[in-house]
């Protein structure tokens, strides 16, 4: 058969990405035996050996690599229509108002843009409610797949645009934001290389997808503890220049001479047909 249940896909990524049975029944919340029958069905149903089991645990065979990476898409894919649906629907705001759009944004970049975006879609006739949903580091293109959000401003080259419809609403340079005492407060310019060999003063380390790069600079979780520690004399970190608008006066920022141009977009599922939607994009490009 080639159709698959949603229940069966959330079983299956559960042992996948636990390699576990009796870890992956922990998390569904249920037993291990009823969870290894569902499992053996469903090869059954498909045809296929989706996972090999041994004395060692288990492992994935090139179907269930498959399957994997297919299941994720698939379920992200039913969460958000059905998160969708029931935002069209007003299902889940107070009052029922179903003329809402959820807007991702990551905390703090490019701040004067969106104010301007929703000003101006605001002064539009029959313009939907706008929920800013801020969000760390590279997290607005997982919201969009899963329905959180309905739109997001990305900013190549940190987020990836692949799948999404995207128009380009801004270009800028970067700068180094340090501590305002600093002996190279007083340059000019900088250059990557200038930046991330600062004795005592390591790069801030931002995770992506959970996971943080290796480095001596500190862990950084939110844009309020990174703005302490630079001010601490703690750490150093390159952004776009839009950042100077919440700077501190403990900061200073410096040109970053061959950092590469962050290009701020507007990104949403293709094939949307939602005309709230429509109209937050067409004042976006209108800016």
């Amino acid at each position: 058969m080639d159709t698959l249940e949603t229940r069966e896909l959330r079983y299956f990524l559960a042992v996948a990405e636990e390699l576990h049975f009796g870890r992956a029944a922990e998390r569904l919340g249920m037993a291990q035996p009823p969870l290894s029958r569902a499992i053996q069905q469903l090869e059954r149903r498909l045809g296929v050996v989706l996972l090999t089991r041994n004395r060692r645990g288990v492992a994935l065979t090139g179907a269930g690599e498959v399957l994997l990476h297919e299941g994720r898409a698939a379920l992200d894919a039913a969460t958000a229509a059905a998160r969708r649906t029931r935002r069209a629907g007003g299902a889940d705001a107070p009052g029922g108002s179903g003329n809402r759009l959820v807007l991702a944004v990551k905390a703090a970049a490019a701040h004067d843009l969106l104010q301007k975006l929703l000003d101006a879609y605001a002064a539009q006739p029959d313009a939907a409610e706008i929920e800013v949903l801020p969000s760390g580091m590279c997290e607005q293109e997982e919201m969009l797949r899963d329905g959180r959000a309905d739109v997001a401003l990305m900013h190549a080259p940190f987020d990836s645009l692949a799948g999404f419809d995207s128009e380009e609403l801004m270009r800028e340079g970067q700068i180094a934001v340090l501590p305002a005492g600093h002996p190279l407060a007083a340059r000019r310019t900088l250059t990557l290389a200038e930046v991330g060999d600062i004795p005592g003063l390591p790069l801030a380390r931002w995770p992506r997808h959970g996971v943080y790069p290796p480095g001596p600079g500190p862990e950084i979780r939110d844009q309020t503890q990174l703005a302490q520690l630079i001010a601490l004399g703690r750490t150093v970190t390159v952004f776009p220049e839009s950042a100077r608008s919440w700077l501190w006066a403990a900061h200073a920022t410096v040109p970053v001479t061959d950092a590469p141009p962050v290009v701020t977009h507007i990104a949403w599922p293709p094939h949307s047909r939602s005309v709230a939607l429509a109209g937050l994009i067409r004042t976006a490009t209108g800016l």
